[in-house]
């Protein structure tokens, strides 16, 4: 057994086709195909379903796939360890982000890229859903998300800021002129959120039943651009994470108003899957993350230590 033959069975398990695999490889197709029989002649199973075409992985393929995956990662983790002993801190780091925090982003991988200038960042907006998967199948290093809403697997973590929630409504808006609304008084506006498979929108409808209250949401977007285009006079309200505006452009026709009653302030921070030693990149992330205070991240000066 190779890690190369196991590096074509995760390629293989990711992309669900043999020549897309084999591309991913940078090889031929028959050269994939032939690694993985010798991986199941060495293993003595069977572990991919064949046909005409890729037929999804074994029961024995899928704890095999699982086994590798850790393997490839320890040994990447071993390479960049061995690195950082003889020269400087390289190679890339794999982030995966929730949406409202893609902005605070930019300030871990600018901390980062700075301290190590032999560092790469590929950044993803994924679901908190998407992350924890992502992490567990060894194909994210760090995940920024929610990390005290809903229940997470054993995973190292690091608080890094709270989110704070704003009513964003044009300036002809019933409480365009008001210091803070309630989620209740929120609920009565035509409203544009994040679709439901997203944790903050989760995090949202939670809130409105907690004040006892109904929203009229009418449009549902994955894109947070999609949702700042519908405020406009006579439109649409959405509700975001404070943080977001320090960042993004917000609608020259809209206004944030503070919400209260019930305050919502989920916590956001870094989350690994548990290694010891630590990887070199993780704990170079973490690193940074430590040294970044709460205002760095949101833009907010008014923001508190975790």
């Amino acid at each position: 057994m190779s890690l190369q033959q196991l590096k074509y069975l995760d390629a293989l398990a990711r992309h669900g086709n043999f020549r897309r695999a084999a591309e991913a490889c940078s090889v031929t197709q028959p050269t994939l195909s032939a690694g993985i029989r010798a991986l199941e002649k060495d293993l003595g199973a069977l572990l991919v379903q064949r046909s005409n075409q890729f037929g999804g992985l074994t029961p024995e393929g899928e704890q095999v796939l699982a086994w590798g995956q850790r393997m490839l990662y320890e040994w990447d983790a071993l390479r960049h360890n061995l690195m950082a002993v003889r020269t400087r801190l390289s190679g890339r780091l794999r982030l995966g982000a929730i949406p409202t925090a893609l902005p605070p982003v930019s300030a871990i991988t600018n901390a980062l890229c700075q301290a190590h200038p032999d560092l790469s960042v590929t950044v993803l907006s994924m679901t908190s859903n998407q992350i924890l998967e992502g992490l567990a199948h060894f194909r994210l290093d760090v995940g920024l998300t929610y990390l005290d809403n809903e229940p997470l697997p054993q995973l190292d973590t690091l608080p890094l800021y709270r989110e704070r929630y704003v009513l964003l409504t044009p300036h002809d808006s019933p409480f365009a002129g008001r210091a803070s609304v309630t989620w209740a008084e929120a609920a009565t506006l035509p409203l544009t959120l994040l679709t439901g498979d997203m944790q903050n929108r989760r995090i949202i409808d939670a809130a409105f039943r907690a004040a006892g209250a109904t929203p009229s949401a009418r449009v549902d977007t994955n894109s947070i651009i999609t949702l700042c285009a519908h405020i406009q006079p006579g439109g649409w309200s959405s509700i975001l994470p404070a943080a977001l505006l320090s960042t993004i452009a917000q609608p020259r026709a809209a206004i944030a108003v503070p919400i209260v009653e019930p305050d919502r302030h989920p916590l956001i921070g870094m989350a690994a899957l548990p290694s010891d030693p630590v990887p070199p990149l993780i704990a170079a992330a973490w690193s940074c993350g430590r040294q970044l205070l709460p205002a760095a991240l949101t833009g907010d000066p008014d923001e508190q230590a975790i």
